[in-house]
C-alpha cells in the first residue's frame, strides 16, 4: 500500500523543515521495544523528531485508516493519499498533541474522516456504470459469483449514501466502533449518534432494497444477524 519512507518525508515536506527523518538519525530504543509502547508515549517520541517511533505508528494505524478511506471514497489512490496526509499531519503536531478522549485511534480517525469529506467536496465521484444484467443459462447460480455480487451491491449501496451516513456505518459496522468512540471522531454527543446510525442504517436498507439484496439489519462488526 504504501512506504513508511515515503510518509516521513511527505510530512517532512508539508512541515518544510528541509530534513527527512531518518530511523539511523535517532538515539531510539529499538524498534521491538517501541513496539511495546502505547500511542502516547510513541507520540511524545515522534515530537523529538523519531522517526522510528513514527514508523511504529504507521504500522500500528495505517492498515484501519486506509480501510476507512477505501470505504468512504471507493478509489484505491484517493485513499492512500488521504492515509499519507494524515500521517503527515501526525509528524506535524506531534509536538502539540495531546492525548484526549478515545486518544490517537479517535485522533487519526477523526482526521481520516475531515480529509475524505474534504475530497469528495471537491471531486465528483465518477462511478462505474451498472452492468447491464445478463441471463445465466445454467441450472443454478454459482454460489461464488451470487456472494460477489451481493458485495458489489453493498458497495455500491454504501457509496450512494451521504457522506456522514456512510461515515457511521464505516465506524460502526465495518470498523466495530463502539457508538461513543464513532461519537467522537465526528464530533457528536451520543444520542446524536445513535439517531444517525438508525437513519443511516434505514437509507442503506432501501439502497439495498432497490438492488434486490434483501437483509434483515446490518451487523455490526463481530456481531450476529
Amino acid at each position: 500500500m504504501m512506504f513508511h519512507g515515503d510518509i516521513q518525508r511527505h510530512a517532512d515536506v508539508i512541515g518544510g523543515s528541509g530534513y527527512v527523518p531518518d530511523a539511523r538519525d535517532a538515539e531510539a530504543p529499538p524498534a521491538v521495544a517501541l513496539n511495546g509502547c502505547d500511542d502516547t508515549a510513541l507520540m511524545a517520541l515522534v515530537a523529538d523528531g523519531d522517526a522510528e517511533a513514527f514508523g511504529v505508528l504507521v504500522e500500528r494505524h495505517a492498515g484501519a485508516l486506509y480501510r476507512v478511506a477505501m470505504r468512504m471514497l471507493a478509489d484505491g489512490a484517493e485513499a492512500e493519499d488521504v492515509v499519507q496526509e494524515a500521517f503527515a499531519r501526525v509528524w506535524q503536531q506531534a509536538p502539540r498533541w495531546t492525548p484526549s478522549g478515545a486518544g490517537l485511534v479517535g485522533w487519526l480517525h477523526r482526521v481520516t474522516m475531515n480529509l475524505c469529506f474534504d475530497r469528495k467536496r471537491r471531486f465528483r465521484v465518477v462511478l462505474a456504470p451498472e452492468l447491464p444484467e445478463q441471463v445465466d443459462e445454467a441450472p443454478l447460480a454459482d454460489a461464488g459469483i451470487v456472494a460477489s455480487q451481493a458485495r458489489d451491491a453493498v458497495a455500491g449501496a454504501l457509496a450512494d449514501l451521504p457522506e456522514r451516513y456512510r461515515a457511521a456505518l464505516v465506524l460502526c459496522y465495518y470498523e466495530g466502533f463502539s457508538n461513543a468512540l464513532a461519537a467522537e471522531v465526528m464530533g457528536l454527543n451520543i444520542k446524536a449518534m445513535e439517531s444517525l446510525l438508525f437513519r443511516a442504517r434505514r437509507h442503506m436498507r432501501e439502497l439495498l432494497d432497490k438492488r434486490d439484496v434483501r437483509c434483515a439489519d446490518l451487523v455490526p462488526a463481530g456481531g450476529t444477524a
